[in-house]
């Protein structure tokens, strides 16, 4: 897709705002312009370039969500939000991955934006990606379930007739079953039900 050269950074937010195809125009301009300069964080910093994917993946999605939920103030431009989105992503990865702090001290104590919201959508991802996984492991039905009420935002009665359940209370009671063995997953382990409730809540 050829894209203007006077594609304004207005025009991005307002696109991704609108959503559909406009949303794609503008995630294809800001993969097109801005993907090179991400992956170069990374790889500069003991990443490879399936790290750099899943990363990026990642940042255009949390600047995404910021727009559209009315939290990104233009504090920083475009571009300077994606590098500190990646960047904060990536320090948590690394520091996930149990790196020695001496290998990224320069990294970590490099120059930055400041943006509100940031670590907010950051801490977002993390508990998402924990959510996700402990959703894999309560079942393929309670997984469909929940994922259709917290995180594709759909009514009980649109979820009923989804999964074809024979009436809401129906779903209901299973939708309690799966949230029992959810917990349970989580039971004793305050670090981790702080985090399944907190990414919940965010959704």
């Amino acid at each position: 897709m050829k894209l203007s050269k006077t594609y304004s950074e207005n025009s991005i937010l307002d696109d991704i705002k609108a959503g559909g195809s406009q949303l794609n125009k503008a995630l294809g301009f800001m993969y097109s312009s801005y993907y090179g300069l991400l992956e170069s964080i990374i790889l500069k910093n003991s990443g490879n370039e399936d790290d750099a994917a899943d990363v990026i993946q990642d940042t255009f999605l949390a600047f995404v969500k910021m727009v559209q939920d009315g939290r990104f103030r233009k504090e920083a431009g475009v571009k300077s939000m994606l590098y500190s989105i990646v960047r904060n992503l990536w320090i948590t990865e690394i520091r996930k991955r149990k790196s020695t702090q001496n290998r990224h001290e320069i990294f970590e104590q490099g120059n930055d934006v400041e943006v509100e919201g940031v670590s907010v959508e950051i801490e977002k991802i993390e508990n998402q990606k924990l959510i996700l996984s402990l959703f894999e492991s309560i079942g393929k039905k309670c997984k469909s379930i929940l994922i259709s009420f917290y995180y594709e935002n759909l009514s009980m009665k649109d979820i009923m007739e989804k999964e074809d359940f024979s009436s809401e209370q129906v779903l209901r009671n299973k939708k309690y079953k799966c949230l029992k063995s959810l917990i349970e997953k989580v039971n004793g382990n305050v670090i981790l039900a702080k985090s399944v409730k907190n990414a919940l809540q965010n959704d």
